[in-house]
């Protein structure tokens, strides 16, 4: 009985614990797209929604938007923060997603489809934590670079 109260206390602080790490990030909750603050390249994807939230030890990251011809698009990715490639699902353009941490306000990102790399791009959380900007370039199907900088307001 003695051994099953001191699991059950040891899993309450380390469950406390990732709650608490998680809610440091400043990534941490539901970001909406500012359309007037951002600048799309031809026929890039607008992600409307995007979502970070804690999933055990690591973090769900789940994107609702539309691709260039108006159709609804959904993607989720489920990893840590550390550099490697964790699988996406939902998303025609990548099928694994690299985060990596540069600070505590900053990411890195990177997707590939197979073995080849189809897009770079940087995160930043403001200093006050309102406002996410995500600087990407990917390469479309046709093999053109295609660069764009969407902002995002907390909600």
């Amino acid at each position: 009985m003695k051994a099953l109260v001191i699991v059950l206390t040891l899993a309450v602080f380390f469950v406390g614990g990732v709650v608490v790490c998680s809610a440091d990030d400043p990534n941490m909750g539901t970001w909406k797209l500012n359309e007037a603050k951002s600048k799309f390249g031809p026929g890039a994807t607008k992600n409307h929604t995007v979502v970070y939230e804690a999933a055990g030890d690591q973090v769900k990251v789940t994107v609702d938007g539309t691709d260039s011809n108006g159709n609804a698009v959904h993607s989720e990715w489920t990893g840590k923060f550390d550099g490697k490639y964790y699988p996406t699902a939902g998303d025609p353009t990548s099928d694994m997603r690299s985060y990596r941490r540069i600070d505590s306000g900053t990411l890195s990102l990177t997707g590939k489809k197979g073995d080849k790399i189809v897009l770079t791009g940087r995160i930043t959380v403001s200093a006050d934590g309102k406002t996410r900007t995500v600087t990407t370039t990917t390469t479309d199907s046709e093999g053109k670079k295609v660069s764009t900088t969407a902002v995002y307001d907390k909600q």
